[in-house]
Order: C-alpha cells, then sequence, then structure tokens
C-alpha cells in the first residue's frame, strides 16, 4: 500500500525569518493523525532567511539529521562542535542526555533551504555526539544513496544513528530509474525534493510525499531532472531508558 501526500497538505509556518512546511505535528502545530511515521517523529522543510536563523535552544533524547538543499548553515553547540553545511551535506546530532545548539545562515544575501528530521534513538540518556560529512551530486546521481544507518550497521562510511533506520538521496536525470527493496517488517518515507517522478506507477511532484507499507519494493522513475530523500523505517520500535 502507498499513501500519497500532496504539497499542499503539509502545514505551513510563516514567519518574518522562516517558512517551513510541517510534516507532523511541530511546535504550535498539533494533529493527533500527524504525530509520526515509526520513529519519524519530526519532518521539516525549511526556508530561512539570510542572516537569521535558531539561537541556541536544547535538545534532548532525539537523533537529529539535517540535510541541506541549497545555501549554509552555520551549526555551533555547547559540546565545542561547530561547522558550516552546504548543499548535499548531512549533519547528524545525537541529543542524548541534552545538548544545546544554535543553527543559522550565514550568508547575508541568499536563503538557505534544508530539511530537518528526528527520529526517536532506541535508548535514552544517550552521550551527545555531533556529525557531519559531505556528499557530491555525483555520488548521489542516479543511486540512492545511503547517507545515514544504524549504528550498529555502518559499513560503507555513511553517518550513523541509534535506531534502526536508514536515508538515502537520489539525485535522478529524466527517465532513469532506481529501485528500493523493503524487508519485512519495515516500511518507507519518500519525499520529493524537487522535480516529477513515478513511485510505482504514481505520479509525485516537488514536495510530494509517499508513505509506503506492505510493499515489497518501490520503483521510482524520473520524469524530469529530480531530487528525492528515501527513509527506511522498522514498522516497530522500542526505547529502552
Amino acid at each position: 500500500m502507498i499513501e500519497t501526500i500532496k504539497a499542499n497538505e503539509h502545514h505551513k509556518s510563516e514567519m518574518d525569518w522562516l517558512s517551513t512546511y510541517y510534516h507532523f505535528s511541530f511546535a504550535d502545530y498539533f494533529d493527533p493523525k500527524k504525530m509520526n511515521y515509526g520513529p519519524l517523529r519530526v519532518f521539516n522543510d525549511d526556508t530561512i532567511q539570510p542572516s537569521s536563523g535558531f539561537d541556541f535552544h536544547p535538545h534532548r533524547d532525539m537523533e537529529i539529521i539535517t540535510y541541506v538543499i541549497d545555501g549554509k548553515l552555520e551549526h555551533h553547540d555547547n559540546h565545542g562542535n561547530q561547522g558550516v553545511i552546504g548543499p548535499g551535506e548531512i549533519q547528524v546530532m545525537t541529543a542524548g542526555s541534552g545538548i544545546l545548539h544554535s543553527e543559522h545562515n550565514n550568508s547575508k544575501e541568499k536563503p538557505l533551504h534544508l530539511l530537518q528530521m528526528w527520529v526517536i534513538p532506541d535508548k535514552k540518556g544517550l552521550e551527545p555526539s555531533w556529525q557531519q560529512k559531505e556528499y557530491s551530486k555525483e555520488q548521489r546521481f542516479n543511486k540512492l544513496l545511503q547517507v545515514v544507518t544504524p549504528l550498529d550497521s555502518s559499513t560503507n562510511g555513511a553517518l550513523t544513528i541509534h535506531q534502526n533506520a536508514s536515508f538515502y538521496v537520489s539525485s535522478l536525470t529524466p527517465g532513469a530509474e532506481v529501485m528500493h527493496e523493503i524487508q519485512p517488517g519495515r516500511k518507507v518515507y519518500v519525499f520529493v525534493i524537487d522535480g516529477q517522478v513515478q513511485i510505482n506507477g504514481i505520479p509525485m511532484q516537488t514536495r510530494d510525499v509517499a508513505k509506503a507499507e506492505d510493499e515489497r519494493k518501490l520503483s521510482i522513475r524520473s520524469k524530469n531532472q529530480a531530487e528525492l530523500i528515501l527513509i527506511d523505517l522498522p514498522e516497530k520500535y522500542a526505547v529502552k531508558n
């Protein structure tokens, strides 16, 4: 079964410095039918205006994955980590027992477009940590490139999280096709960052979502130049104290 969520069905929050599409309940937006998808708790599609951002604020017991689409994000935290993340780069932050961090658009002229996704970890009170890695467009060209993997199965240099979930990104040329096999007990969340694709024959376009359950495989075929992110998740999960 594949459920589609169209771009105009996401909740939009608009401020003078921040425009966000919330896929799930977040901040002052609450919908009991949109709380999470397995351990995927937050999926925010953010556009941050120049010289703006989030000042220091706390997080705990969450794996926070940030993927920059356009622009550059500057990160600082109270554990001494800092970095600037550009297009195609991935950042993973384990909030664990508690972390303070800030996120800013470090450009004075150009908006910053990014995705921020929160995954519920498999254990509470983990030691906070921060990772960052750059991936070129060529690395995800006409393939599903795994950029985040569970901690106990990292074999390809991907960043790791404390949950049995994997993240893939892809850049597709017109007519290209990629396949993703879904193992028993798994489900998939696909977000079309840009362009038009067909997922198992279902037409999708920019900012559309496909939620796949009880499917053995996904065929993703591009109609034009397209970018997407695919998240492979467990149907059931538990959190240890």
